[in-house]
């Protein structure tokens, strides 16, 4: 029997059920279903709607059947459309007609939303805890990195030698931001939308903010009507985490480049790498390029639900079912990347001398030789066309730049130390730049900024 049953002379077409159900994806929300529903009877007993010995009967099979879908005992019908649904059948199985009147004053269109804005609460936290546990593995490698340096690149074509505690955490920093997105997000979905019913509230003394108060919710809805039918916090996080699959792909594509044999500056671990199938020799970054690959289903799944959005009339309409599949994916997916690549740059071996040979190329001196020619009163445009034509000269020519620069007599005899090795490093002066003192005093602000996100997202030391 349908919830709708008395409006119909028949009962649903197999197919028709086939199609609408969601009970294969929406069990996912049985917990929070079940703390909802728990929180609406305690309104509903407040209110005097429901007697005590009502109250605490239908609590307590929805306790039971908590209980049994915990430990895996709680059965699915043919006949469940949803996982709401089955609660409910189950709860009316335990408690006899009692359990009918769970449903007093509510809608499933209340019903739903509640249970997916508290499932959405948890995992934004959870994804919270994934990034910030990202965070302190970049940290903690960028610690212990001291004064390695590396090429710093533009265009993938060398540019400027930076410290590779700069490099790690120019990651930190973006993933700081998800993290950001994320806490603001998860404040703007913290509202119940119980009490709104199907769309325009209820003749029924219903008590929203008690059970918004129980729920743990900030607040309640304004409008019953923008209750019902709001999924933009659906639409938020999906793009929060698509934003952080777009970051996370960074990171890995940086990874596969450097682990290559063509580079050559990280090490892979065996335990976070993969081999071939048929080529004895390979060590492939399969958590790397999956992190490039599941971006692109991060952002499939922000595209598809805001075209699901884009023409809905209010209030609710059956279109809002597809909420669920992409969260649950890219929570699940985001989740899982988070751990991963935090194993994989906690697992990295760095090779030193190759990136510091590659970071000490002369032709990465050229910004400092034209910077040594501006100290020198030389106008900046000038001295970027005099040092160009150097290694121009130096390209048709067997002569170092180092031998070219020693022989022109526009700079002085001190010029030779800028070619010392490590010494392009050393000079960065400016802030936030790539330099010793620079990035001793960056990765002081990222504690800061990184105990600042733990507090607010609520996370305490322990």
């Amino acid at each position: 029997m349908t919830l709708w049953s008395g409006r119909m002379s028949e009962g649903p077409a197999d197919s028709m059920m086939t199609y609408t159900q969601s009970i294969e994806f929406d069990q996912r929300l049985a917990i929070y279903d079940i703390k909802g529903s728990i929180a609406h009877v305690h309104g509903l007993g407040r209110a005097q709607i429901l007697s005590a010995g009502e109250t605490e009967t239908i609590v307590s099979a929805l306790t039971q059947v908590g209980a049994e879908i915990e430990g895996d005992s709680f059965v699915l019908m043919p006949s469940d459309e949803d996982i709401h649904t089955a609660i409910e059948r189950r709860v009316t199985e335990i408690a006899g007609d009692v359990g009918a009147k769970l449903h007093t004053g509510r809608s499933r269109n209340d019903q739903v939303v509640t249970a997916l804005r508290l499932y959405a609460r948890d995992a934004a936290t959870q994804v919270i805890g994934g990034v910030i546990n990202l965070q302190t593995t970049l940290l903690d490698r960028a610690r212990d990195a001291g004064t390695i340096y590396l090429p710093g690149y533009t265009h993938l074509q060398r540019a400027q030698p930076v410290l590779l505690a700069h490099q790690l955490l120019a990651h930190g920093w973006a993933l700081g931001r998800d993290v950001d997105r994320l806490i603001t997000t998860r404040m703007r979905l913290d509202v119940s939308p119980l009490g709104a019913g199907a769309l325009g509230g209820s003749s029924l003394p219903l008590d929203p903010a008690g059970v918004a108060a129980e729920l743990g919710f900030s607040k309640t809805f304004e409008n019953s009507l923008d209750a019902v039918s709001d999924r933009d916090f659906v639409a938020e996080l999906l793009f929060d985490l698509a934003l952080l699959g777009v970051h996370l792909s960074r990171i890995g594509e940086e990874i596969v480049i450097f682990s290559s044999e063509e580079f050559g500056f990280y090490k892979l671990d065996d335990s976070w790498s993969t081999g071939s199938s048929m080529l004895p020799q390979k060590k492939n970054p399969d958590i790397a390029e999956l992190a490039r690959g599941k971006s692109g289903r991060l952002i499939g799944h922000l595209a598809g639900f805001l075209a699901t959005l884009k023409s809905l009339p209010l209030a609710y309409n059956r279109d809002l079912q597809e909420d669920k599949e992409p969260l649950f994916d890219a929570v699940t997916q985001t989740a899982r990347a988070l751990d991963a690549i935090s194993g994989l740059i906690r697992s990295l071996e760095f090779e030193v001398s190759r990136m510091q040979a590659a970071a000490d190329s002369e032709e990465l001196v050229a910004i400092d030789l034209a910077e040594y020619l501006v100290a020198r009163g030389v106008p900046f445009r000038r001295a970027h066309h005099l040092v160009g034509e150097l290694v121009r000269l130096r390209a048709t020519r067997d002569d170092s730049l180092e031998e070219l620069v020693a022989a022109d007599a526009r700079f002085g005899e001190d010029v030779s130390d800028l070619f010392a090795p490590g010494a392009s490093v050393r000079r960065r002066l400016s802030p936030g730049g790539g330099g010793i003192s620079q990035v001793a005093q960056q990765i002081v602000d990222y504690e800061r900024h990184l105990a600042r996100s733990r507090a607010l997202a609520g996370f305490t030391d322990d």
